[in-house]
């Protein structure tokens, strides 16, 4: 995913670099997420660990009600302090950060991610009885429901509902959900998916069984021409909740949706205020992943993360009951927060998904050496710094972040670890090498006070080294469509990536998959590598997680060290703080933030 400021964002915001809050993520072609945010500095990430590789649970693990979380309470009210409100409640609609983190709340569907108490995380199966069957190496997977599972209406769900659900994500009307699934089914990119159900299931007419098979009430069958040892992930998404088939009122649906999870909305005021109570149709036997310990969501929208921080820092009244999902410690109030002892014990940080990178356009910077200098001579401080330092982010040696299994720490072919200001000496000595001192770049870059920053740091640093930098900038808003181009004129621009689910299948072939190379697409390098291309599909067919996770490092290594059409400079962080009645606040990798379904309310003795 992109912090790409469009559809599918994952967050966005004026601390985005500091905080690592708000960036927005934007995948394509079925392929991961993208770009938008920063911070600087180097040091670790307190309670965030290396991942193994996530496991696919069976039907025992699948297994209702979620693990206690220790010392936790039922009842009482949460608020949360949110920037921005929900533009989709329709589960198919969503993608972003802000939306899905609050969608998790009243949306289930075959499968679900859960950490437990030891920080383990594992795929299980959530309305379904356990994370799927694969079969015919991975082209067929079987799903089966569990029973006593309904609408928040009292229906019971069956495999009608989805298939449905399922269906309706072909139809013209949604526009701004994921699209894995979609494209996996018709074995296409892109938008052309579209055409295997071109109205959705809305004109009488479904997917073929030789695609989606449903011979019972209870069984589900997806059926691929290519296996996809990722699907456990995918129908994790929010994205791939249930919606009910009677209950589908199409494009109002985003106004009023049925829930499966353990909370539904009371009222709705959009840009200001949500309130979410308990699902009485929900039973916690059936679902491995929710805890739900609160009565009651009070969500408010508006917040800006100094806002939010302040009144969260001050700890009065409701705000002692006070969380935010997606607004991270402002930059201004950063340095208090990280010294002051009273803050650290209300302060929950972790990574976040994406990883900033310096992308080189490979169709105009064709020679090895000179794409080796800039690497070289790249200030990985000077940029860090310009958005605020190490409390949001911390120096990236590749491109896989520290989050996903198969990620080794102190990679650095670059020693950019060691020597985080650029060496440019080597990246001069690469230059003569290649008879390239002089070499003319243009470097575009957008206007926020923190990008310009650190757009001055990177030309002051590239022509030390040798290089003549033509820098322009171009609004922020349109950045990510400038660079998506493919005949942009450009030779480096800043890029960002994040991970949809906890594997490199999300990382890698969105951003160098060279047969992806097209205007709005996300291989802003536009390298086209034909053993990128062929590692791509050997590696995507691999069923075990653990042995993908190696793969696909494998051939980060390659990208990095051998092609170079993209610079890492760091790894985002993000940094929470929560009112002083608020318990379970633990740090989910896979979300990125404070996991809401942990989350319950110390009871007030005083």
């Amino acid at each position: 995913m992109s912090e790409r400021p469009q559809r599918r964002a994952r967050l966005t915001g004026a601390a985005v670099a500091l905080t690592g809050a708000l960036l927005l993520s934007a995948c394509s072609s079925g392929g991961g997420g993208g770009p938008e945010g920063e911070g600087s500095g180097g040091g670790g990430t307190e309670g965030a660990e290396t991942l193994e590789a996530v496991t696919f649970a069976d039907a025992e693990a699948s297994t209702g009600p979620a693990e206690e979380v220790p010392d936790a309470t039922p009842g009482g009210t949460v608020y949360v302090l949110q920037e921005t409100s929900p533009a989709h409640l329709d589960p198919a609609q969503i993608y972003s950060a802000a939306e899905s983190n609050i969608a998790k709340l009243m949306h289930r569907g075959l499968t679900a991610v859960r950490m437990d108490n030891e920080g383990e995380y594992s795929v299980v199966g959530d309305l379904a009885t356990d994370s799927g069957t694969p079969s015919d190496d991975g082209r067929t997977w079987t799903y089966t429901l569990k029973d006593d599972i309904y609408f928040s209406d009292g229906s019971p769900i069956t495999s009608a509902d989805v298939r449905h659900s399922v269906e309706r994500t072909f139809a013209p009307f949604l526009t701004y959900g994921p699209t894995f699934l979609q494209q996996w089914l018709a074995n296409t990119g892109g938008a052309e998916y579209r055409e295997l159900l071109p109205e959705g299931p809305y004109e009488g007419d479904h997917l073929p069984d030789s695609v989606l098979e449903t011979p019972d009430d209870r069984t589900v069958v997806f059926h691929f021409e290519e296996p996809q040892a990722d699907l456990p992930y995918a129908l994790a998404m929010v994205g791939y909740g249930l919606v009910s088939e009677e209950g589908d009122t199409r494009e109002a649906y985003d106004q009023e949706p049925l829930a499966t999870g353990p909370y539904v909305i009371e009222e709705f005021r959009p840009d200001r205020s949500m309130t979410l109570v308990r699902n009485e149709h929900w039973d916690p036997a059936t679902d491995p992943a929710r805890n739900a310990y609160p009565d009651r969501f009070e969500i408010t929208f508006g917040h800006t993360t100094d806002d939010s921080t302040q009144r969260l820092m001050a700890d009065n009244g409701d705000d002692r009951q006070a969380i935010t999902f997606n607004n991270g410690v402002d930059p201004g109030n950063a340095p208090e927060v990280s010294s002051n002892a009273e803050y650290q014990e209300r302060l929950v940080q972790g990574y976040q998904p994406f990883v900033a990178t310096m992308a080189i356009n490979a169709e105009r910077v064709t020679d090895l050496k000179v794409r080796q200098a800039i690497a070289h001579a790249l200030p990985l401080n000077g940029v860090l710094n310009a958005y605020g330092g190490a409390f949001g982010g911390e120096y990236a040696g590749g491109l896989i972040s520290p989050l996903l299994p198969g990620y080794e720490e102190g990679y650095d072919p670059y020693g950019k670890l060691a020597n985080p200001q650029g060496d440019p000496e080597r990246a001069r000595e690469l230059l003569e090498e290649a008879d390239a001192v002089g070499y003319e770049l243009n470097y575009v870059h957008h206007t926020a006070t923190e990008d310009a920053r650190a757009a001055v740091a990177v030309e002051d640093a590239l022509e030390q080294a040798g290089f003549v930098v033509n820098r322009s900038e171009v609004p922020q808003t349109s950045y990510y469509d400038t660079i998506g181009v493919v005949d942009n004129g450009y030779d480096i621009y800043r890029s960002n990536w994040g991970h949809d689910w906890l594997s490199s299948a999300t990382v890698i072939p969105p951003q160098f998959d060279g047969r992806q190379i097209q205007d709005g697409a996300n291989n802003y390098s536009h390298v086209d590598d034909e053993r990128i291309n062929s590692e791509i599909d050997r590696i995507r067919q691999i069923t075990d997680p653990a042995e993908a996770a190696t793969e696909w490092f494998g051939l980060n290594e390659y990208i990095v060290e051998d092609v170079l059409t993209q610079v890492p400079l760091y790894y985002y962080k993000m940094n929470v703080l929560h009112g002083s009645l608020i318990g379970g606040a633990d740090f989910n990798d896979d979300l990125g933030t404070v996991d809401m379904h942990r989350i319950y309310v110390i009871q007030d003795e005083g």
